[in-house]
């Protein structure tokens, strides 16, 4: 029985051996050598979600045909799939050297809207959303990065396809600095440093004034001024709350 498992194995190896061959040739010779072919297979692979793939393709063909009438598109696509890939760095560096080569391009729109997501991507943590871990008060400059972008990109092509998914994300991401903005007021509160926490809490209405987060800014500016015996802004920022909630 052992021995019959062995060859088994043995020859599945060997088919798999021989099955992928055919692919790795088509790949060095008659792919690698067309341009047109070398790209639809990367699209192929990004098409089929094996953006690792895609990525070692697209590679190749930058290489091979750097300056090719498919070298923008390749540039674009490299931007996309280290992005699905979750290569921060290196999708931001491609960003940054397509807007900076090519700043009238006809799709500048596209790339500064993939810049917003990458940023947006990057202060995100899938593994604390997952398990339901609130960490607001981690740092949120890419969060303010994404938010730059975007805004960037309504400024420039404020009728871009991108634009309405753009304004969106927008929303999201006030309330994710509003939230920020809570947690630190939350901790001056803790050490009883109650001017700070106010200060904080009206930066939340001045600044994100049509995200929900405003009314945890509010109690928490009704509490701090109570303790500073501060009457009148506690009674201001009271009336504030009743209308709005």
């Amino acid at each position: 029985m052992k021995l019959r498992i062995s060859l088994l194995l043995a020859l599945s190896v060997m088919l798999s051996a021989c099955s992928s061959s055919p692919d790795e040739d088509e790949i060095t010779s008659a792919v690698l050598n067309d341009a047109a072919l070398l790209y639809e297979k990367a699209q192929g692979s990004i098409a089929a979600g094996n953006f690792s793939t895609a990525q070692s393709i697209l590679q190749q063909h930058a290489t091979r045909y750097p300056f090719g009438p498919y070298a923008h598109q390749v540039q674009m696509d490299q931007i996309y799939v280290n992005y699905k890939l979750g290569d921060i760095d290196k999708a931001l560096a491609e960003v940054d050297r397509f807007m900076q080569l090519n700043p009238n391009h006809p799709n500048l729109d596209y790339v500064m809207y993939m810049r917003g997501l990458i940023n947006q991507r990057a202060d995100s943590n899938a593994v604390q959303e997952f398990v339901g871990i609130d960490r607001s008060d981690r740092d949120p400059s890419k969060a303010e990065e994404a938010f730059n972008d975007f805004t960037s990109l309504l400024r420039r092509y404020p009728d871009s396809k991108y634009s309405a998914d753009a304004k969106q994300r927008m929303v999201a991401i006030k309330s994710r600095l509003a939230k920020y903005e809570l947690a630190v007021a939350e901790y001056y509160m803790k050490r009883k440093a109650w001017l700070a926490a106010a200060n904080r809490g009206k930066y939340v209405l001045e600044s994100f004034p049509d995200t929900p987060e405003t009314q945890r800014a509010l109690e928490i500016m009704i509490t701090s001024y109570d303790a500073l015996g501060l009457e009148e802004l506690s009674a201001s920022a009271q009336a504030t709350l009743n209308t709005n909630f």
